[in-house]
């Protein structure tokens, strides 16, 4: 199952995230060497969020991810939420319905 983890981010953000982005970065690239973390990265105009894609057996990953991220610990993420995503369509889509 896919998972998308969204973030809302403090209005700071962009000013605080230097000190903490090099931890972040590396707790990311470790999910993603795990094969959990697949894409993820912040939205522009506005950078008001982040989304990252996992795939994995429940949404209990992508939430210790949260949970666990310095950004989070630090107040650089205001809100998170897991969405679980019904992929149907593309080469790794959980679900593949071709018609």
């Amino acid at each position: 199952m896919h998972y998308l983890l969204l973030y809302e981010v403090a209005p700071d953000y962009l000013e605080r995230r230097g000190e903490y982005r090099g931890e972040h970065l590396a707790m990311a690239w470790e999910s993603a060497q795990r094969g959990e973390l697949i894409l993820g990265g912040a939205l522009t105009d506005p950078a008001d969020g982040a989304v990252l894609l996992f795939k994995a057996d429940s949404p209990d990953v992508p939430a210790a991810f949260a949970k666990a991220d310095p950004y989070v610990l630090n107040g650089l993420v205001a809100k998170w939420t897991v969405r679980g995503w019904h992929t149907v369509v593309g080469e790794q889509a959980c679900a593949p319905v071709h018609p």
